[in-house]
């Protein structure tokens, strides 16, 4: 890895597009820590503080995965890429359910141009949406468990608007963000950004542990980490090979194909999509149930909410995060990798399965393999997000937070891996040294 970084440093293009990048995570990290106008900063602080001297519960995990505890802070970056990965999902829905979508889904350049601008109107929707309702909250004080503090400087509606509307902005420049990176810079964007935000959180929760629990229990959970580093690493390597041969073609006066390669499925084809898209859906109801949330005595579907989908201690909470991981790992890798597709173009170049008919056989034997492979891949990445949920890490679980979970150990590696991919490819493309020894 270090090799390869300084091999890409002293490449001029690739120099570039790692600066690019880190300047915009570091414009990322700031717009997170620079509160929004109009918000009591101090009492911001004293109610984080003791939200996360106590049981803040699963929404404020979930909002510290996804904003990097940005939204607890009220500040310009508040709402971070929550909008943006919902959005996704939806546009992904849609394109099953929807024909036109499947259309432009097929269409290729052109028609993934116009998906990704669908998403980003729906992304600005939901953004207005989100930063309403967690102004709203703020504004009456239940942003957070047991911190009825009144954050809002100015609580008039021309002032929680303004709130509203620099949150808004942040969203659409955190996703701005997130697109530069990815066309300009090295990596993912979005999934870049959510590894700063969780990188952020490290120090700090680090020293939540060594404080709550001292030295002995903090080296431990080091050492936990660590091997759950090594297992994610082990798994997100793995891959099944299938083999590949192309015929004998000529094309001219040339001969071309005769050639055997593979197609390599990783175990994890998903990555780590279903882990977010898992965590932004269990934050919804948590968020719906404080926005209704006004008397002494909520109504009973509140609590149930309160008490099962917003507590990581619940075993129906566990239970619904380890099926939506499930879930969504079946359907990302439905969306992205489809058999027939792929039988279809192996068919059109002269390619071949060894012992399998060109066509439908291939992509019955290529749907087979995937639905296997997956099974473990989706299983593997549930346990990792819940695992560490039921080994409290603190006093209380005060420290349970989740930059040091599975959840955010597979997100920091994972985003790493493919980072770290593209940079190797984009310095072999700039250097073939390699090639010449």
């Amino acid at each position: 890895m270090l090799s390869a970084l300084a091999t890409g440093l002293r490449t001029p293009d690739v120099r570039r597009r790692i600066l690019f990048t880190l300047s915009l995570l570091a414009l990322f990290r700031l717009g997170a820590t620079l509160p929004s106008p109009g918000v009591d900063y101090a009492a911001v602080r004293d109610c984080i503080g003791a939200a996360s001297g106590g049981s803040a519960g699963g929404i404020y995990q979930l909002i510290s995965l996804v904003s990097g505890g940005a939204l607890l802070q009220l500040s310009v970056f508040a709402i971070g890429v929550g909008p943006y990965i919902t959005a996704s999902i939806i546009t992904q829905l849609l394109t099953v359910v929807i024909p036109r979508f499947e259309a432009l889904r097929r269409e290729g350049e052109s028609g993934q141009a116009r998906i990704a601008q669908y998403t980003r109107y729906l992304a600005i929707a939901l953004a207005v949406l989100q930063a309403s309702t967690v102004v709203a909250l703020a504004a009456r004080g239940l942003l957070l468990r047991g911190c009825r503090t009144h954050v809002l400087a100015d609580s008039s509606l021309p002032g929680m608007m303004s709130i509203v509307l620099v949150m808004t902005a942040g969203a659409a420049l955190v996703m701005w963000f997130g697109e530069l990176i990815s066309e300009r810079g090295i990596g993912n964007g979005m999934s870049l950004l959510i590894f700063a935000g969780i990188a952020a959180q490290l120090p700090s929760q680090g020293r939540a542990i060594l404080d709550a629990r001292g030295g002995i229990v903090f080296a431990g959970a080091c050492v936990a980490v660590f091997l759950t580093m090594v297992a994610v690493i082990f798994v997100e390597q793995g891959q099944r090979r299938i083999p590949v041969q192309y015929a004998k073609r000529m094309v001219g006066r040339r001969m071309y194909g005769g050639s055997s390669t593979y197609l390599p499925l990783k175990v994890n084809q998903a990555g780590v999509i279903p882990v977010v898209s898992a965590s932004s859906v269990l934050y919804v109801p948590g968020l719906i149930a404080k926005s209704f949330q006004g008397s002494s005595h909520p109504p009973e579907w509140q609590k149930l909410i309160q008490e099962y989908l917003s507590n990581p201690d619940s075993p129906l909470y566990v239970a619904a995060y380890f099926a939506l991981i499930l879930f969504f790992a079946y359907f990302y890798v439905a969306i992205t990798f489809d058999p027939h597709e792929r039988a279809e173009e192996m068919k059109k170049f002269g390619g071949f399965l060894p012992g399998y008919r060109p066509g439908p056989a291939t992509a019955d034997h290529l749907s087979h393999v995937l639905s296997r492979i997956t099974l473990p891949g989706s299983i593997y990445l549930g346990c990792v997000a819940v695992l560490p949920k039921l080994v409290p890490l603190g006093a209380a679980g005060a420290a349970r937070g989740l930059a040091f979970g599975g959840t955010s150990v597979l997100i920091l590696v994972t985003v790493g891996l493919d980072t770290l991919k593209q940079l190797e490819s984009r310095v072999m493309t700039k250097n073939y040294t390699g090639f010449l020894r």
